[in-house]
């Protein structure tokens, strides 16, 4: 089937690594012009060509700080001026620092992932849909987390990621009559698959270990109704299909979960 992304102008952020390289690939496959927007400038160009060589009709990077002051505006503007307008924004940056409740006390801990999660969201969408609005069309996606539902050692995250599908529904209510669709993609635990693809700001630059050790990857297994890992290849197409005018053109305002059945919205 034909999504209709062929010369769609899209920009996803955090589009540098794991999750959101996954979702620019399958964008670039699809025959889409990407802008790949992370604080990983080196990362950011790698991928950049990598969507070139599969197909992208064109593809640019954009070394950017998304809890700087009008980092949005810069996002928005960089993608209109090349391109002419903005069709699909993904709102994929994030950050976690994984840690029981009571532990993470640091104040400095909270602004960080409530930064990076949460205001950058909200500045590159308001942004975002200053030009959409004045095209009368165009589709946000934000990618929350199983976490958003309450999961053990991400209380600050997963709240974070709750407040983005909040934010995604107040777009898909106030924004539908201008004819832009708003929705949630929700990733279970979600592994990078190769080391090549992250960068040194990265999550998971520390290596995976870090993050998820082999014990707790295990659990996550356990709680999945089908039993394997989410690839960023699953959320990556998700996202193309959540975001087809074609294949989703009635569909704002939900939470699609991509985790294997770890949670049911």
């Amino acid at each position: 089937m034909d999504l209709g992304h062929a010369g769609a102008r899209v920009i996803v952020t955090g589009g540098a690594a794991n999750i959101g390289r996954g979702i620019a690939h399958r964008f670039a496959a699809e025959g889409a012009k990407v802008l790949v927007v992370d604080i990983d400038g080196a990362q950011a160009e790698t991928v950049r060509r990598e969507l070139l060589e599969l197909g992208a009709q064109d593809a640019d990077a954009l070394a950017i700080d998304l809890t700087a002051e009008g980092a949005g505006t810069e996002v928005a503007s960089r993608a209109a001026q090349r391109w002419g307008g903005i069709d699909v924004l993904v709102n994929n940056a994030g950050w976690s620092e994984p840690g029981f409740f009571t532990d993470q006390t640091d104040r400095a801990l909270w602004q960080k992932t409530i930064e990076i999660n949460l205001f950058s969201a909200i500045d590159c969408t308001q942004a975002a849909l200053n030009v959409m609005r004045e095209a009368r069309s165009g589709s946000v996606v934000f990618i929350s987390s199983d976490s958003s539902a309450g999961v053990v050692r991400q209380g600050i995250y997963g709240t974070t990621k709750a407040g983005l599908i909040a934010l995604a529904r107040t777009v898909a209510r106030e924004h539908g009559r201008h004819g832009i669709r708003s929705n949630v993609i929700a990733p279970g635990l979600v592994v990078p698959p190769d080391d090549g693809g992250v960068g040194p700001s990265s999550v998971w630059a520390r290596g995976k270990d870090a993050m998820f050790n082999p014990d707790q990857i295990d659990h996550v297994l356990k709680t999945q109704m089908l039993r394997r890992l989410t690839t960023p290849d699953d959320i990556g197409n998700a996202v193309v299909w959540i975001s087809s005018e074609v294949a989703a053109r009635q569909v704002t305002g939900q939470v699609v979960a991509v985790g294997g059945g770890s949670f049911m919205p």
